[in-house]
């Protein structure tokens, strides 16, 4: 497998049309993505004194998050006024091989700040709503 640069590993916002359109969150510098997986345990006195988690049960979750410097871009208005709304709606994680995460999340915290002799930055971070789907380039 190849290195890949973190500078094409792109969160992308859907404008909700039909088809979809998906744009590029601007002035981004990190995203970030994670798989967490709820474990169900099973262990009882047969387990041998080992931990036993029962394959394929509990809560699935991506999380993403990322922070960049504030461009005045349309994708950043566009995730403010999701952020404000509190809605659900379609993002994608694209990495430079093409590889992508795409499904339904929830902006569940977005903040601006700025210090006086520097940019304007801002962070964000997102929950997943349903089934993500991983498409594998």
């Amino acid at each position: 497998m190849a290195a890949e640069k973190g500078r094409a590993f792109l969160l992308r916002i859907g404008d909700g049309g039909g088809p979809e359109i998906f744009t590029v969150v601007g002035g981004m510098r990190s995203t970030s993505i994670r798989i967490n997986n709820e474990t169900v345990d099973v262990t009882n006195k047969t387990s041998g004194g080992w931990r036993e988690i029962l394959s394929g049960a509990g809560i699935r979750q991506i999380s993403l998050s990322g922070s960049g410097i504030f461009t005045n871009s349309a994708s950043e208005a566009n995730l403010q006024a999701k952020a404000l709304a509190g809605s659900v709606d379609n993002y994608e994680v694209v990495f430079e091989s093409g590889d992508k995460f795409s499904g339904a999340f929830q902006v569940t915290s977005l903040e601006f700040s700025g210090d006086y002799n520097g940019e304007r930055t801002y962070s964000i971070a997102l929950e997943s709503s349903g089934m993500v789907s991983f498409v594998n380039v």
